[in-house]
């Protein structure tokens, strides 16, 4: 008895990966050679050691640059001609967008609209997945989740600048991408991923757990700010499962989509510490008494959408995340050993139990 993901429909296809050298690129790349898929990468070098791309030590067309240089870019993309792209390439952290405005800008904005120019060019593209975050919104402190439809807007550089990449998203569907032929674009919005291998500075579990490795207790900015959690796998599915819907031709997934966790799952940072610890004894924190820039307190993201037309829903609960999130560390740290693989098939098989659209046994 086999297993069917995605309708198979991304075996022996050619897949550009943008960004696929940070935490979340590196993850989808390991998916989509189990599914099959021909994977050609472009992004930077991963700018932590350790990494989770050099931990997997995965062998693809691997292209270093920045997706800033277009006329790479477009070489790239002529020379590979890939059916669908992929587009995870970015500044991705708040704190180093008041750092680095400028960049933070130019990445983000410019760096999309020389891949999306890019894939306009390439008469062989048929779908791109451009992923933003779940901080374009203009955050409110509601209590509810914001839908797709919701105001695009934010005060920090790098919300704000990934509330832009969506207005040129949109631009670029309606100006270029509507014409019969013409790729399928579609934008993706998720947040506060968790998983094993991200060493990104200012994110909570790194922090946790390099603190943890080295024995010493770490400060926490915001204990009490809420925020939609989720295992990288998840938002993962859901891309790939938009992904699948784009190449089949189905023109009204071209649009703009949530990706965030169930009602349990949106959570505060303290409760989510308070999960780690249980995991792992060796995690012990306190609230940080300096003084941090500007970060929204509550943030929650709707679904509904993606649940009702896409078919998508998370496999894993909280618990489940959390756990094989510091698993993953532990083994890491302790064992010199990396669990990508064997978590991939773990929620593969939840998602069986679970009977997401996505999989099925045959």
């Amino acid at each position: 008895m086999g297993i069917i993901q995605f309708s198979d429909c991304y075996r022996k296809r050619s897949v550009l990966v943008t960004g696929h050298t940070g935490f979340k690129g590196s993850w989808l790349v390991h998916w989509l050679q189990t599914l099959g898929a021909q994977v050609v990468g472009i992004g930077l070098d991963p700018n932590t050691r350790p990494n989770h791309w050099d931990a997997l030590g995965l062998e693809v067309e691997d292209h270093r640059l920045d997706i800033r240089d277009f006329e790479t870019v477009h070489n790239i993309l002529t020379r590979s001609k890939p059916d669908i792209v992929f587009h995870l390439a970015a500044q991705p952290l708040v704190r180093q967008s008041y750092d680095d405005p400028l960049g933070n800008w130019s990445t983000n904005v410019m760096g999309t609209a020389s891949v999306l120019e890019a894939c306009r060019q390439c008469a062989v593209v048929r779908a791109i997945v451009a992923i933003t975050t779940d901080k374009v919104y203009q955050n409110r402190e509601w209590p509810w989740g914001y839908r797709e439809n919701d105001r695009l807007g934010g005060h920090d550089p790098y919300s704000a600048s990934k509330s832009a990449c969506e207005v040129l998203i949109d631009s670029y569907r309606h100006s270029f991408f509507s014409a019969s032929g013409a790729p399928l674009l579609a934008s993706a919005r998720a947040g506060n991923v968790i998983g094993g291998g991200d060493w990104a500075d200012d994110r909570l579990i790194p922090d946790i757990v390099r603190a943890a490795a080295a024995g010493q207790s770490v400060e926490i900015r915001a204990p009490f700010s809420t925020r939609p959690w989720q295992h990288v796998l998840e938002c993962l599915s859901g891309y790939l499962l938009l992904g699948e819907k784009l190449l089949a031709g189905e023109r009204n997934f071209a649009d703009a989509w949530n990706f965030g966790p169930a009602g349990e799952l949106t959570q505060t940072v303290g409760s989510i510490l308070a999960l780690t610890q249980e995991r792992w004894n060796r995690i012990t924190w306190q609230p940080s008494k300096a003084v941090h820039p500007q970060e929204a307190t509550r943030l929650n993201l709707d679904s509904t959408k993606a649940h009702d037309q896409l078919g998508w829903s998370p496999a894993w609960k909280l618990e489940q995340a959390v756990s094989q999130t510091i698993d993953w560390y532990r083994s890491f740290y302790q064992n010199h050993s990396v669990l990508t693989a064997p978590q991939l098939e773990q929620y593969v098989q939840q998602a069986i139990a679970n009977k997401c659209s996505w999989v099925s046994e045959s």
